[in-house]
């Protein structure tokens, strides 16, 4: 059981956070008239400083702090995997979400379906970029939860049977009632906190864990002999020659496709321009440097001998906060990772939301929705998305949810080319683009389950194991070049390009309001 201080202190962050999201109105407030785009991107207005908190905050999830840790506990070095992967986000969001963002502003889009929708005309490809996005965000919401049941568990907050699914349940209330009125204001400004508590704790466990074995060096070397070698040099701690491939398109791969995730693209969308995306993306690496030192625990988490139980590897970093650090700072620990899940839940409904709104909704359904009506829909599929992640919680092991999570990360890689590819030419025909998706699909799920849930597989006899998610989008690719070659060929039109790309403006802060306006 929690101590009284563990358990203020726990109280004192939550309570803190649920303060800061009853404020989120106050967050450059607007004027206008409801409409999707106020609630769903905050008016697209978020200035450097927010940006950074909200963009980091909603990538660097919770449950990213507590199995990047655990992987290593569990696994060794392949769970670095996370630090390079991280890095090249950076550079390819400097890119890619500035021109997006250019694009998206001057046409009015919301998601990367209405880019696609409006670049290639074509309504059957804009259906599946959404439908793949709201599928890969699902289980990634689900896996939130996860994250804050696992650190509850081991912090012992989380009481056995109904009462603790009841504390789960109330802790994710209020920011379901927050985000359902204020939309992205809510987590934006609970971002602050998350980073302000996720900075301050993850600084004090690491001191103490150095402060108690003597530096980094006598970490990794109890680490080593913990998982069986003579010192870190020779043990798992140090990647072999095979696992090399996996850990390089792993890491590949997962970059790519973390910017095609609703979420991700959502907070980005919500920037007042495109020079402050590019300061944004130059400032990630200090969320990196976070997450690099999450992973660092986990490898201290070996070192100090935590037994986590058997399959919940994520146990083990908050089970030496609770080992090492004394009640108060345990709950500060364990209140920022708590809050760390709610930023990107959040932003994951509003996302899932805003994409059935605008791309099944509105184009299948009821094509004369007002934006008052559409507001009031996201916010139902919203306030739906997160009742159906706490049922899925409650309702299934913890194994479905993380299986379907890393299929969806192969799954939402599949809509790369056209999103991003997309941006930069419009060669690929429309419908070899639908086949390509179609087959990457197919192929990337194949070679998930045929592996039992393991993203990465073996491509044949003798040859290295690759991450499921690139050789997926190799064949999706080829597919889609090959389907253009036969199309162009056979004189099949395509659909007209809404966008104009040729004649993108200047990088710089969002027009004048109620230029462009869609």
């Amino acid at each position: 059981m929690a101590d009284g201080a563990m358990t203020a202190t726990f109280l004192a962050v939550i309570g803190g956070a649920s303060l800061l999201a009853v404020t989120a109105r106050r967050l450059r407030p607007s004027d206008r008239l409801p409409s999707l785009e106020g609630w769903a991107l905050a008016d697209r207005g978020l200035g450097p400083g927010w940006t950074w908190l909200l963009l980091g905050g909603t990538v660097y999830t919770a449950y990213t702090f507590t199995a990047v840790p655990g992987l290593a506990y569990g696994n060794g070095a392949p769970a670095f995997f996370a630090v390079p992967y991280t890095v090249i986000v950076c550079p390819l969001a400097f890119v890619l979400l500035s021109r997006l963002w250019s694009v998206a502003r001057r046409h009015g889009y919301i998601t990367a379906a209405d880019f696609v929708r409006g670049r290639y005309g074509s309504p059957p490809l804009a259906l599946v970029v959404a439908l793949t996005g709201i599928l890969a965000t699902m289980p990634y919401l689900a896996l939130q939860l996860l994250g804050i049941r696992a650190v509850l568990t081991a912090g012992g907050l989380y009481p056995h049977g109904a009462t603790g699914d009841l504390v789960m349940v109330a802790v994710f209330a209020g920011l379901a009632v927050a985000t359902y009125r204020h939309g992205l204001r809510a987590p934006t400004v609970i971002s602050a906190l998350k980073a302000a508590a996720v900075f301050v704790s993850l600084t004090a466990v690491c001191w103490l864990v150095l402060e108690r074995f003597g530096g980094p060096g006598a970490v990794f070397d109890g680490a080593a002999r913990a998982l069986g070698g003579t010192d870190a040099a020779h043990s798992p701690l140090v990647l072999t020659p095979d696992q090399r491939p996996a850990y390089a398109t792993l890491a590949l791969g997962s970059a790519l496709a973390l910017l095609m995730y609703p979420h991700v693209l959502t907070a980005g969308f919500a920037a007042d321009g495109t020079r402050t995306l590019r300061k944004v993306s130059a400032g990630l690496p200090a969320w990196t440097a976070l997450l690099a030192l999450f992973g660092f625990l986990g490898i201290a988490a070996l070192a100090a001998g935590v037994r986590a139980p058997e399959g919940g590897a994520e146990a083990a970093v908050p089970m030496l906060v609770d080992r090492l650090m004394p009640g108060p700072l345990a709950g500060l620990v364990f209140g920022s990772i708590v809050v760390g899940a709610l930023v990107p839940a959040a932003v994951m409904s509003i996302a899932a939301a805003t994409s059935f709104v605008r791309n099944v909704y509105v184009e299948y359904v009821h094509p004369t929705a007002t934006p008052k009506r559409q507001v009031r829909v996201a916010k139902a599929v919203s306030l739906t998305a997160k009742v159906g992640a706490v049922a899925f919680v409650f309702g299934l092991r913890d194994q479905d949810a993380i299986n379907l999570q890393l299929l969806g990360g192969v799954w939402i890689l599949q809509i790369f080319p056209a999103v991003a590819v997309g941006l930069y030419t419009r060669w690929l025909h429309p419908r070899a683009l639908l086949a390509g998706w179609a087959a990457g699909m197919a192929a990337g799920t194949y070679l998930v389950v045929r592996e039992g849930f393991s993203s990465i597989v073996p491509l044949g006899a003798g040859s290295p194991s690759v991450y499921a998610g690139v050789a997926a989008l190799v064949l999706n690719l080829t597919v889609a070049v090959a389907c253009t070659v036969v199309l162009a060929r056979l004189g099949v039109p395509r659909g007209a390009d809404a966008t104009d790309l040729s004649s993108r403006p200047r990088a710089g802060r969002r027009p004048p309001t109620g230029a462009n306006n869609p």
